[in-house]
């Protein structure tokens, strides 16, 4: 194999395999360590940098880094990632002095439609540039997706409303109760770029017998926001949820605080394949929802007006060597009993204030034709983001698309091509305090995940709006944050003070240290001292070394930065550097600029 290029970032970026699984890419084993220090305000201010939304986030982020996590390779729990967001959030000082006020107005008007996540985060970007951000939402409250679709005993609205206020405070022209009617007229009104980030407003059906006889079957995200808005306070007794996503968990969940007793999730297929989240079905159980698996809705059964029930189709399935789901068998015909039904299959783009005339570029699907690094449409300077761009995600990847939308924008109206993106960088910085010390804790801690507290089952269901995760403790907190191998502190190698006295292969307790001879990926994986079975992760191979020529390999899928290995080098070849991301913000560029004119 070649020698690492260690010198381009995208190695050590795919070490820190958490900040590398966040579409974000929020620092996050930095931010566990100024938890560690007591440092809340930094950390959610580290935090706050990539994902703008920390408190929001530390609650119902959909956790794509906690699988990617280093640590649940070794004991299948990941560090609590989620849980230490909210702890920096909770425990955070007002941050506001911190931000960025808005800049001197440049003289551009950028008009963002919805205030939702992906919009925010395009005004959070642009603002400290000078642009004038006019904002337009169709309720009374800002918030978008976040606040219509996420309960509040998951979500609470002071915590959606502080961090939205830290946005639209610093100069946004919100504009509530509007609803936007007409891109052709937006586009009239001479704004210099235009931001779509509306959501997937538009909830799934299901075209079945009894279908519209009866006003109690009900579409998931509506009813969700009829819920939020005050509109709907109960519902009845027997209720079926039809689809297992995390909306259909939300559904269930509201479901019993507004009176249902007895509440089934219907999944047409086994719990394998079901797309909630494995917290979000936990919930679910430990308030007694019924999780039915196997079940496909068939009919509902309207008498006279009134909903009876739903019949369904029993499921077999077989799996073949792929571990792939057969076509079903149908077993038998089952009768559920209920007084209301609602759907939570799905969610769609809906773009009827869009115009054909505009000329606007759809897909088969009737969506928007979108780039996916620039956010832009065949409509010069309109660009989308969110669920409204690709369909639903989740928050952390709308903030993603906001992130790179503002960059958009802002080349775009400073004539520039949209296409030349700015490129990230690392940085590595010393950790050593003495001979053997290190500015980070790098004792391994064989501390199990720590157990998040709830609000006991008798005292949730007394107001939709108790907050039902209560969040870590300070024990829990200090022992979680020790969970953390500190992925991002890289084992720096030089080869040319190596003896290969063997004493770092020695003393690694994972022996993701090997001195052989190179060879082609494959033979070299196979002479390692431990097997290298996750191809995913990369290899750092050495250049020769000085006293016979072979390489030193390590497997980073191995490594859990003990910086035991630089403890023992009696040489100084193995060194703890702390490897630091630089991410391009719309902000960046202007940076760059200032530095250029200087």
């Amino acid at each position: 194999m070649k020698p690492t290029n260690t010198a381009h970032p995208d190695h050590y970026h795919q070490v820190v395999d958490c900040q590398w699984g966040c579409p974000a890419h929020t620092d996050v084993p930095h931010y566990i360590r100024q938890i560690a220090q007591g440092d809340f305000t930094g950390a959610y201010l580290e935090n706050r940098k990539s994902n703008v939304f920390p408190g929001i986030l530390g609650r119902v982020c959909d956790r794509p880094c906690e699988p990617s996590c280093r640590r649940g390779r070794l004991d299948e729990s990941p560090v609590a990632i989620c849980r230490l967001k909210r702890v920096a959030a909770d425990h955070s000082e007002d941050v506001r002095q911190h931000l960025p006020p808005k800049g001197e107005s440049n003289g551009k008007r950028i008009a963002c439609i919805g205030a939702g996540t992906a919009s925010l985060t395009v005004a959070n970007d642009l603002l400290p540039l000078g642009y004038d951000i006019v904002m337009f939402e169709q309720f009374d409250k800002p918030g978008g997706l976040m606040r219509t679709n996420i309960p509040a005993f998951r979500l609470p609205a002071e915590v959606l409303d502080d961090e939205i206020a830290m946005i639209v405070e610093r100069g946004v022209d919100l504009r509530l109760n509007t609803k936007v009617e007409s891109m052709q007229s937006l586009l009239d009104d001479g704004f210099d770029a235009i931001f779509v980030g509306t959501g997937a407003p538009r909830g799934k059906d299901v075209n079945l017998p009894g279908r519209h006889d009866s006003d109690r079957i009900h579409i998931g995200i509506d009813w969700l926001e009829s819920v939020a808005f005050e509109h709907t306070e109960s519902i009845g007794e027997n209720v079926l949820i039809i689809g297992v996503g995390n909306t259909a968990m939300d559904c269930c969940r509201t479901s019993l605080r507004l009176g249902g007793k007895n509440v089934k999730v219907m999944a047409r297929k086994p719990r394998a394949w079901f797309k909630a989240s494995e917290w979000e079905l936990e919930d679910a159980e430990e308030e007694n929802v019924d999780i039915i698996i196997n079940h496909a809705p068939k009919e509902f059964v309207v008498e006279n007006g009134v909903l009876k029930g739903m019949l369904f189709d029993k499921l077999a399935y077989e799996t073949d060597d792929q571990g792939r789901l057969s076509a079903p068998d149908v077993l038998e015909e089952v009768f559920i009993e209920c007084d209301d039904v609602i759907l939570a299959i799905g969610q769609d783009n809906a773009f009827p204030w869009i115009e054909k005339e505009t000329g606007l570029e759809l897909t088969e699907w009737e969506t928007p034709v979108v780039n996916e690094t620039t956010h832009s449409s065949s409509l010069d300077g309109v660009f989308f983001g969110g669920d409204a761009a690709f369909g639903p995600k989740n928050i952390i990847w709308a903030v993603e698309h906001g992130h790179r939308a503002a960059i958009s924008i802002h080349k775009y109206c400073q004539g520039e091509d949209i296409t030349d993106r700015p490129s990230r960088g690392v940085n590595l910085l010393s950790t050593k305090m003495g001979i053997h010390e290190w500015s980070y804790s790098n004792d391994f801690d064989d501390a199990p995940r720590r157990v998040m507290n709830h609000v006991e089952l008798t005292q949730r269901f007394k107001d939709i709006k108790i907050e039902v995760e209560l969040g870590f403790n300070a024990e829990q907190t200090a022992r979680e944050v020790e969970r953390c191998l500190n992925c991002d502190i890289q084992t720096v190698f030089a080869e040319n003070l190596c003896i290969e006295c063997d004493a770092c292969m020695d003393i690694c307790p994972t022996h993701c240290l090997t001195i052989t001879h190179n060879g082609d990926e494959d033979d070299l994986r196979s002479r390692l001292r431990a097997p290298s079975l996750n191809k995913s992760q990369i290899l750092y191979v050495s250049n020769a070394l000085p006293q016979t020529g072979k390489v030193m390999v390590k497997d980073e899928d191995l490594c859990v930065h003990c910086g035991l290995c630089a403890e023992r080098c009696p040489t100084g070849a193995w060194d703890m550097r702390k490897s630091r991301m630089s991410i391009p913000y719309a902000s960046s560029e202007m940076s760059v600029k200032s530095a250029s004119a200087e």
